[in-house]
């Protein structure tokens, strides 16, 4: 499973799921992925990926869909857990995702199916956000 942006980039909802069986690479993956958030999401012109995805992939996205993937890679030196920026909003969404009870196991027998609950639990916990008492203030732009 992968995963791209959060259930909430400032208001604007940036979302993109794609479920690939196991025998799929993560290059496949990762262009499958990389084509369909430039095709939904086309003024999305930047994307952040782990070190892995460094080379090959960084090439063919800007070459092919004019998109800028940039890499996180751990700090030199560092030892044990570290966060990385960016890296950990990926995290915590795939575990709010998995709260929804549904997302715990693999129950689904097509990938499309996985992609629909995913998605359905990314717009259930987005519009319980946004419509919960006292939501926050920031998430709109100030005139």
């Amino acid at each position: 499973m992968a995963v791209l942006g959060g259930p909430a980039c400032r208001i604007n909802i940036h979302q993109v799921i794609t479920v690939r069986p196991a025998d799929t690479t993560e290059w496949d993956a990762a262009r499958e992925l990389l084509w369909r958030l430039r095709v939904m999401q086309p003024q999305i012109t930047q994307v952040w990926a782990g070190s892995a995805h460094a080379g090959q992939l960084t090439t063919w996205s800007s070459d092919f869909l004019n998109v800028t993937l940039k890499t996180v890679s751990r700090p030199r030196g560092a030892k044990g857990f570290v966060v990385l920026p960016r890296r950990w909003k990926v995290e915590r969404t795939l575990g709010w995702i998995m709260k929804s009870r549904r997302n715990v196991r693999g129950y689904e027998r097509l990938p499309q199916h996985s992609e629909a609950h995913l998605t359905w639990a990314l717009i259930t916990l987005v519009t319980r956000r946004i419509t919960r008492r006292g939501s926050r203030k920031d998430w709109t732009k100030k005139s």
